[in-house]
C-alpha cells in the first residue's frame, strides 16, 4: 500500500467517521427536542414542531463548538507532547555522546 493510499484511506474513514458522528448527534438532538416540547401541550403541531427544529439546531450548534474546542486542545496538547519528545531525544543524544566521550577517555587512559 502506498503512502497516497494510506492517506486516502484514512481520510475515508475520518470522513465516514465524521459523518456517523454528526447523524448520532442529530439523532440526539432530535430526540432532545422531543423530550423538551413533550409537556409542552398547549402548543399547536406547527409550534411544536417549529420548537422541535430550534432545539435540534441549537444543540448541533453547541456540539460543533465542543467538538472544535476539542480539536484544538489535541491540536496544543500534541504540539507541546512533541516538543517535550524532541527535548527529551535532544537530551539523551547528549547524555549518550557524554557518555561514549568519558568511556573513550578512559580507554585512552588505560592503554597509554
Amino acid at each position: 500500500m502506498s503512502l497516497t493510499d494510506k492517506y486516502l484511506n484514512d481520510k475515508f474513514l475520518n470522513d465516514i467517521e465524521g459523518h456517523l458522528l454528526l447523524a448520532a448527534t442529530r439523532e440526539e438532538g432530535r430526540t432532545a427536542a422531543a423530550r423538551f416540547s413533550a409537556p409542552l401541550h398547549w402548543l399547536t403541531d406547527a409550534q411544536r414542531g417549529e420548537v422541535e427544529r430550534r432545539f435540534e439546531a441549537a444543540y448541533l450548534a453547541l456540539a460543533r463548538v465542543s467538538w472544535r474546542h476539542t480539536a484544538e486542545r489535541a491540536g496544543r496538547l500534541r504540539d507541546e507532547y512533541e516538543a517535550t519528545y524532541h527535548d527529551l531525544r535532544r537530551r539523551l543524544l547528549a547524555a549518550w555522546l557524554v557518555t561514549c566521550a568519558v568511556a573513550l577517555g578512559v580507554l585512552v587512559v588505560c592503554l597509554a
